[in-house]
């Protein structure tokens, strides 16, 4: 099947931009949305399935190693035929997953929540790929990270209402042992992803391609995306940083629950959850308050400099007893905020041709293991103590901006502000053009003195 034919965001009226924008950005509530809700089934299935907290990572190994094993094939699959039709295919997906939610609570089988799970992975990880991706073409490059920021700030909104409704639903009176109220949520999950696939089936989205990435690129003097994909060492060690920084965002949030009840302050699971969805306002405000930062810093000295607070947080949070580390949770969930975004459009950034392959490797495959790693040495030692684990991740994602600082500052200088590289590169080609115009011109003496 050929490419579909298409554009670059640039190319669109306000209004097909405004349209498309607003419709995509949907998609990121939806995906929020259930992983808030992941995060705190960890708890309430310890509680109803006698299971420890490694054995309750099984929902992330499922959920995330879903978005290992199928995301190159959603990129692979979107390259044939489309952004429009992978969003389709990773609604169903969604869809039938959070059906599957039903019998397994029905019959009370932690495993069929774990295979369940793994499918709204597969949906999830399409939609990803599609929605990170076209935001992040949909406009210059300049503000690619900043577009994404706001967009994945929806991704927050819904991220909170998880634990919410938990706190509410899952872990008070009778619901506290028993799984009733998480297949009815789950049934409206799935009663969402019908009606969004429905409005994305009546909806006209304009085909960002390859092809005119590429074109747009090349047009501004660049030939980033002229070597084979594995030589784009930008997106290849941006899936280094984004897999080690998922991981380590991942196992923080699915241990947070148990981390608030065992500071010994009289935290219990009910109020733990309330303070887990403060957590991820407090992430979602970091998240909209980056978008104002990202229009004038350029992006990755920001990441380096939130690396290292998330390193610094993570480490106090692991160290520090009582309402001192949970204050530092706080901290680190606000400037874990713009690293996703700033990862995947740095990663992503000027790779033409290869943008939806590099789309759907720079996934969040490190939430698969992390966790489970974090789980062991919770149950071993203190769950304070599993916070060294995804430490290493935060180190790791400090690194790979602070290399792509040194390389900016090769190439064309050390710089804190954003910039438009595009245009500052396209500048002198425009003018070397518009000279030439001048002097093949019939209005010029030169030609009239040939005349």
């Amino acid at each position: 099947m050929a490419p579909p034919e298409g554009t670059t965001g640039s190319q669109l009226s306000r209004r097909q931009w405004a349209y498309a924008f607003a419709l995509v950005t949907t998609l990121f509530f939806t995906w929020g949305f259930a992983y808030g809700l992941l995060d705190v089934l960890n708890a309430h299935f310890q509680t109803v399935f006698g299971i420890t907290k490694l054995q309750s990572t099984m929902l992330q190994l499922a959920y995330f190693g879903a978005y290992f094993v199928w995301a190159p094939f959603a990129g692979y699959f979107m390259r044939r035929v489309g952004y429009k039709k992978g969003i389709h295919i990773g609604l169903t997906l969604y869809s039938l997953g959070a059906v599957f939610f039903w019998p397994s609570a029905k019959f009370e089988k932690y495993g069929g929540f774990v295979g369940s799970t793994f499918v709204i992975g597969c949906g999830l990880a399409t939609l990803e790929v599609a929605a990170n991706s076209y935001i992040s073409v949909l406009g210059t490059p300049q503000f690619a990270a900043a577009r994404l920021n706001f967009s994945q700030g929806f991704q927050g909104v819904a991220s909170f209402s998880g634990p919410l409704i938990a706190a509410r639903w899952f872990f008070t009176g009778q619901n506290a042992t028993s799984l009733g109220t998480v297949q009815w949520v789950y049934l409206a999950v799935a009663c969402l992803g019908v009606f969004l696939n429905v409005l994305f089936y009546f909806a006209t989205l304009p085909e960002i391609t390859e092809d005119a990435l590429a074109e747009e690129i090349q047009g501004a003097g660049l030939q980033d995306d002229q070597g084979p994909f594995w030589k784009q060492y930008r997106c290849i060690f941006g899936f280094v940083a984004q897999t080690a920084y998922c991981g380590a965002q991942i196992g923080v949030a699915a241990f947070a629950v148990n981390f608030f009840v065992d500071q010994g302050v009289g935290i219990d699971q009910s109020k733990a959850s309330d303070l887990f969805s403060f957590c991820q306002i407090t992430f979602t405000f970091g998240r909209f308050l980056g978008v104002v930062i990202l229009n004038f810093v350029d992006p990755a000295f920001l990441l380096a400099t939130y690396g290292f607070f998330c390193s610094l947080f993570c480490l106090l949070v692991s160290q520090l007893p009582g309402y001192g580390g949970v204050g530092c949770m706080f901290g680190l969930f606000f400037f874990e905020s713009i690293c996703y975004p700033c990862i995947f459009t740095l990663g992503t950034k000027n790779l033409g041709r290869h943008t939806k392959r590099g789309s759907g490797l720079i996934g969040v495959g490190g939430g698969a293991w992390y966790p489970s790693a974090q789980g062991a040495l919770a149950d071993l030692a203190y769950t304070r103590r599993s916070y060294l684990v995804p430490m290493s991740g935060y180190i790791a994602m400090m690194l790979y901006a602070i290399g792509l600082v040194v390389d900016q500052a090769r190439k064309s200088g050390f710089r804190i502000r954003n910039r438009d590289e595009l245009s500052e590169k396209k500048a002198p080609l425009d003018n070397n053009v518009q000279t030439a115009d001048n002097l093949v011109s019939p209005d010029t003496p030169q030609e009239k003195w040939l005349a």
